[in-house]
């Protein structure tokens, strides 16, 4: 049999295919045909003591990974229970930490093993994209739930009007939102939409106003009609008056303020200044060494900066307040309208957002029954017809 060496003639080169796996494995079987029978039993032994050992070494790093992420799961889950974060964002975040930190430790074990990973990465991208594209609208669903769980635009409790629908949330999940409407329908709002749309919040704000639209005779007199109407307010606690717009009647919150005692504030949202060099001066001779510990000014040092921040955050917010204008939340009655059979009074009130359906409903029967007392008509629509007679 005639053999041809190809080194003796470097312009003649085997065409092999491009798969350098499939080359491998042709390599592998043309060697083993070259082998004696003692020889492969040698390199069989070989190769399963190499595979057992690759074994092992797979199965300690899979129960240290499932050991480590385990740790690193309950690690998460105290900071988010420390830090209150919203209930469903948590288990979002660590759902999501879950399945990577899985994914990458089975990934680990199979390199180990000597399965090769590239082809196994390729084949997930591409279901992944795969998998994206027909499900985008849901991917998009998604995205807006993780949105809203971090941005906050409302909460579980709030009455929202969204999309033509109005009602409390009562559930808020990675999807959908989900409102009940007064009238008890429970209705599943995407979230894509919430998340790129407009939502009126109606309990974010602690006070709304309350407009009401009362309509009186021509020749009524509108400073009666505006006494009674204030003098019905004056004997209302739910309606604010006006010492509520001394103090500015907006409340600008700052991270200080959140927690009145604490943090260096006082009950009445004060700053407590103090020099934290001496805020445990104690007798020289009771004092212990821990005390003058390093770690003892390292807390000094981060209370004092901490201090510092609210102070600087404190003259932020008061500068605010002077550029922002102090509603005046007083009661008021105003002409509205000279309609064709009225006059038109606007009247006007404030009072708190979980009062406000109450109020509203509560003074419209009230204008009714006790204005005419005070010699206030309400008109019905005139018409003046005017009879000739024919001669």
């Amino acid at each position: 049999m005639i053999r041809l060496q190809t080194d003796m003639f470097p312009g003649l080169t085997p065409k092999v295919p491009a798969d350098s796996t499939f080359v491998n494995a042709t390599n592998e079987i043309a060697e083993l045909k070259t082998l004696s029978f003692d020889d492969l039993i040698e390199r069989l032994a070989r190769s399963a003591v190499d595979f057992a050992i690759n074994l092992a070494i797979a199965i300690f790093v899979f129960y240290l990974g499932r050991f480590v992420i385990r740790k690193i799961y309950r690690l998460i889950s105290t900071i988010f229970l420390r830090r209150k974060i919203d209930k469903s964002l948590a288990t979002f975040i660590l759902s999501l930490v879950n399945i990577v930190l899985y994914f990458i430790l089975i990934v680990t074990v199979i390199g180990i093993l000597g399965i090769e990973t590239t082809s196994f990465l390729a084949i997930f991208a591409s279901a992944g994209v795969a998998i994206g594209m027909a499900l985008s609208g849901t991917l998009q669903n998604f995205a807006g739930g993780v949105l809203i769980l971090l941005l906050k635009p409302y909460k579980i409790g709030d009455y929202i009007e969204v999309q033509g629908y109005g009602g409390t949330v009562r559930e808020i999940q990675i999807f959908h939102t989900i409102i009940t409407t007064y009238d008890n329908k429970s209705i599943s709002i995407p979230n894509g939409g919430l998340s790129t749309g407009s939502v009126n919040n109606w309990s974010r704000e602690a006070y709304r106003r309350v407009t009401w639209t009362v309509s009186i005779s021509y020749g009524d007199n509108v400073d009666d009609a505006r006494k009674a109407i204030l003098e019905m307010f004056a004997s209302d606690e739910r309606i604010e008056e006006a010492r509520a717009s001394e103090g500015g009647g907006v409340e600008i919150v700052g991270a200080g303020d959140r927690v009145p005692g604490a943090n260096g504030l006082s009950d009445s949202g004060d700053t407590v200044r103090f020099n934290p060099e001496e805020e445990e001066e104690e007798d020289p001779e009771t004092e212990t060494v821990s005390k003058r510990s390093i770690l003892d000014k390292l807390l000094r040092r981060h209370r004092a900066a901490k201090i510092a921040l609210q102070e600087r955050e404190r003259k932020q917010i008061d500068a605010l307040k002077l550029l922002i204008p102090k509603p005046d939340h007083s009661p008021k009655v105003l002409v509205n309208n000279l309609g064709e059979s009225s006059v038109d009074l606007q009247v006007r009130a404030w009072t708190k957002t979980a009062d406000y359906w109450n109020v509203f409903y509560y003074y419209n029967e009230k204008f009714y029954n006790e204005l005419p007392a005070h010699g206030i008509h309400f008109p019905f629509p005139q018409m003046d017809v005017h009879v000739e007679k024919l001669q």
